[in-house]
């Protein structure tokens, strides 16, 4: 029987950052703050392009969020 979840492996320092920044905020887990987040991501990326940002400015965008760690 398929689950309706999966582990995403991501690097200890990312997980361990993300652990402190939600220490002091409502969040009970980390699985629970980059749900959040992904799910904020996904729900934004119409909107986004549709913000008049063309799609290579929103790939530059991404690519820099990922190189800050953020993605």
């Amino acid at each position: 029987m398929p689950s309706d979840r999966v582990t995403l492996k991501i690097p200890r320092p990312i997980y361990n950052m993300i652990k402190e920044i939600i220490e002091p905020s409502g969040f009970s887990s980390v699985n629970e703050f980059v749900t959040y987040v992904l799910r904020d991501l996904v729900s934004r990326t119409d909107k986004t392009l549709d913000a008049d940002l063309t799609v290579r400015e929103v790939d530059m965008i991404r690519k820099r969020l990922r190189s800050l760690g953020y993605m």
